[in-house]
Parts: structure tokens; sequence; C-alpha cells
């Protein structure tokens, strides 16, 4: 068993490869995962991305986020948008498929849950 306080870690980002998720301008993502366990089934860290629209499919998985730095409006299949800035958070269900609309930089903190695959 562990206990794990980001601030005392030292994490080197990930830049992260999401090319097919891609709409519209050049986003970078970076990734700092601060932690994987039960068998790669829960994750946690920080995530950031610079400008662009991309897709964000939550696909056999469940997400927590927590705002911490700028805003991205996200957009949802039943066709809400909804704005998210720093202080929100805001849980995304398995199988959502949302679009993120990032016009400056946004960063978070996310738990990331997986879940058995939709039959």
């Amino acid at each position: 068993m562990k206990f794990i306080k980001f601030s005392d870690q030292t994490i080197e980002p990930v830049k992260k490869e999401f090319d097919e998720d891609i709409i519209d301008g050049s986003p970078e993502q970076s990734v700092w995962s601060h932690f994987v366990g039960n068998d790669d089934r829960f994750k946690s860290g920080m995530w950031d991305s610079t400008a662009g629209v991309f897709r964000g499919p939550m696909t056999n998985q469940i997400e927590y986020c927590h705002i911490l730095e700028g805003e991205a409006r996200i957009e949802t299949p039943d066709g809400e948008s909804r704005v998210v800035r720093a202080g929100d958070s805001f849980v995304m269900d398995n199988g959502l498929q949302p679009i993120w609309h990032v016009e400056k930089y946004v960063r978070k903190y996310y738990v990331i849950c997986a879940v058995d695959p939709k039959a």
C-alpha cells in the first residue's frame, strides 16, 4: 500500500500521441502519471493541452477531472456545451464521446477508473 502526494514527486511529462483524435489545430498534450495501480485499471495524475479541438472518448473508463488552469468548452453528443475553468470539477462517464475546444490552454488533475467493456 502506498500514500502518494503529487507535490512530493518529480514526474517527467510524457507527450501524448493522439493525432487520430484531432479535429482542428495542432494541440499538444502532456501527461504526468502520478499513480497507476490495480493492473493499470486506476490512473491518476495531471494532463494539459494547448489550443485546438479534439475528441476525448471515454471508452471503457470513467474519468474525474479538476481544472487547475485555463479553460475549455466541452461539447457532448446530446448537443450540450459546457465551459469548464480553473476550480471546476466534473465526471465523464463511460461511453461519453466529448469534443474538447481549447482556445488557449487547459491543465487538469485526473482520476481514471477502467470499467468492463459495454456488452
